[in-house]
């Protein structure tokens, strides 16, 4: 594929737009689209599921996803330095880079559970397929000890006896192997090498994907990013050949219509979209600042998120069919063996994986995809972190290469407390409370500002001056309206179960440790307040100019190079709008630039 030149010499542009297509989807299409959606999905209703799940793609991700990709690629600037369109709300970047830094350290350790897993699965038998280890208790119970020494082609199930406080070997390899877990939260013990060495492994690939910039991340992504769906085909075809797959999959895709009358489930379809697709994080405002000023924005907003859905919908059929095998197996119920998140990842499919003729070398390929399928993620965060703060601090940029080695340490540094024996127990904690409130906040607060201040049809027309096409008025009706309401609709959400008890297995964390989560919530979204004081109060002029001045663009806010400057403001005063929260297309036809289009 030709390497076009750098349109922006300054900052870089990709190299191709299969760069940045695959950086963004190796962004959105995360560990959580294989154990969150499936799991979602026969809960909610099944293939009834899809209905507000599709829904919510239109009305809430694809409008977040077009306008965090426009406004980078029209500002060529990162998440801090775009609230130059707005000044006094330049905290709500500062917010998200913060939550970037609290998310990246304990979302890497559990990129770094696959290594570890990778690692132990290259034995002749898989180390969690039975209870015979130092690491086992006398309530660890081999589920299925005489299917070992079967093969696929005996169909005859085992059936398990009555419970009575049974751990698999699975659940005790993760918790008393893999994390040597403690009783919790307030028991932090020591730290736990072989994790350490893992995040300290992870860490290294990321600072080494991102030290020079989107150059690498663009030829990096060419393969951790379409490897996991390769890895996913495979465990797709191979999943579907078992014995019991059928079953799983009818009960992952069974309608029940009734459950649509739920609020829960709608609540569930917007939070799925939202956390899976990625806005507030300022990643894709800063991946988009990299496209050429007349990049088609439009076609790729749709693009990659039909695909990180259709990834997780996918991804419901591989699991659900091993999930199905692994209840014919053990004689029992798909709902017995079907959890949600870390559990179904490195617990309940481990045990499935056992019964798999071959089965270190299916390990192993589960694990890869993982891995994979979380790493990039990470790196493409912080290369975002990274851009924000070389654009907001223009002397760095010859130091950028060391402002990412430092941002890689600090987020090591901070991924070693998620390292201990409690560590566990505080990845819940933070993960619970201190970044859903702040991300949904941080796009609640971009969209006012863009939408309400400064104004949706001004962003409808700087994106047609890129784009050189009619913005069609169903973006225009989302940003104003619908998907405003749905952000409040899941903020409201949020705050409402952060009032109920947090649990990890039987561990009820006590009230203080509740506090801390609260706090972590708020040491991020502080920043936004603090920035509006430190502009009032450094700002120059009367109070009464400031605060004028501290709502309107500041005299850099629009596109990067002169020429488009000048493009943009000839096109601004030739057609005016006759108020910036109208869609230009309200007053007439709207003249399309005659730009040629790649």
């Amino acid at each position: 594929m030709v390497e076009a030149l750098d349109e922006n010499k300054q900052r870089g542009n990709w190299s191709n737009k299969w760069d940045y297509l695959l950086s963004l989807a190796g962004y959105a299409v995360g560990i959580g689209n294989v154990y969150r959606f499936p799991y979602l999905c026969y809960r909610n209703g099944g293939g009834a599921f899809l209905i507000p799940y599709l829904l919510m793609l239109c009305v809430l991700g694809l409008p977040l996803f077009l306008l965090e990709s426009a406004v980078g690629q029209f500002s060529s600037c990162g998440s801090v330095s775009l609230y130059n369109v707005c000044p006094i709300f330049k905290g709500l970047g500062y917010a998200s880079m913060l939550v970037n830094v609290i998310a990246s350290t304990y979302y890497s350790v559990i990129v770094s559970y696959p290594i570890l897993y990778i690692f132990y699965s290259m034995k002749p038998s898989l180390p969690w397929s039975s209870c015979d280890n130092y690491w086992n208790t006398e309530g660890c119970h081999d589920t299925f000890p005489e299917v070992f020494n079967t093969t696929l082609a005996e169909d005859t199930p085992f059936v398990l006896p009555p419970e009575d406080q049974k751990v698999s070997p699975a659940d005790e390899f993760f918790h008393n192997y893999i994390l040597e877990i403690s009783g919790g939260i307030e028991e932090p013990g020591k730290f736990v090498y072989p994790l350490v060495c893992a995040s300290f492994f992870t860490w290294i690939f990321v600072f080494l994907c991102i030290f020079k910039g989107v150059k690498v991340v663009g030829k990096v992504v060419w393969f951790t990013a379409t490897f996991p769906f390769v890895m996913l085909f495979i465990l797709f075809f191979r999943g579907v050949t078992l014995p019991g797959a059928y079953d799983g999959i009818v009960y992952y895709l069974y309608p029940d219509f009734n459950k649509l009358l739920e609020l829960r489930v709608w609540v569930d379809a917007a939070v799925q979209i939202f956390f899976s697709l990625g806005p507030g994080w300022g990643t894709l405002v800063t991946m988009g600042s990299f496209n050429r000023f007349h990049n088609n924005c439009l076609r790729d907003s749709l693009l990659v998120p039909i695909v990180n859905c259709a990834t997780s919908i996918f991804a419901g059929f591989v699991v659900f069919s091993v999930l199905g095998f692994l209840s014919h197996k053990l004689g029992t119920a798909v709902s017995s063996v079907t959890t949600a998140g870390p559990s179904l990842a490195f617990i309940t499919f481990p045990e499935a994986l056992t019964l798999m003729p071959l089965a270190p070398l299916w390990a192993v390929t589960f694990f890869l995809m993982l891995f994979f399928l979380g790493v990039d993620s990470i790196f493409v965060q912080m290369e975002a972190m990274v851009v924000s703060l070389v654009d907001e601090y223009p002397r760095l940029r010859v130091r950028k290469t060391l402002v990412a080695f430092i941002s890689c340490l600090i987020c090591f540094l901070g991924s070693l407390s998620y390292c201990t024996q409690g560590g566990m127990y505080m990845l819940q904690l933070l993960d619970f409370y201190a970044v859903p409130l702040t991300i949904i906040l941080t796009t609640l607060g971009e969209i006012i500002v863009f939408a309400y201040i400064y104004g949706g049809g001004r962003v409808v027309q700087d994106l047609q001056v890129m784009t050189g096409r009619v913005v069609n008025e169903m973006w225009y009706f989302a940003w104003i309206g619908f998907t405003p309401f749905v952000l409040l609709f899941i903020l409201v959400n949020i705050v409402l179960s952060s009032s109920t008890q947090l649990t990890y297995k039987e561990y009820v964390y006590p009230s203080w440790a509740t506090m801390l989560g609260w706090l972590t919530a708020i040491a991020s979204l502080i920043a936004i307040p603090i920035y509006f004081v430190y502009y009032l109060a450094t700002a120059k002029g009367s109070f009464a100019k400031r605060l004028e001045y501290a709502f309107k663009p500041t005299p850099v806010w629009g596109p990067a190079l002169e020429s488009h400057r000048q493009d943009w403001t000839e096109y601004t005063l030739r057609h005016p709008l006759p108020d910036r929260f109208l869609h230009p297309n309200f007053k007439g036809a709207i003249p399309r630039l005659s730009t040629p289009r790649p």
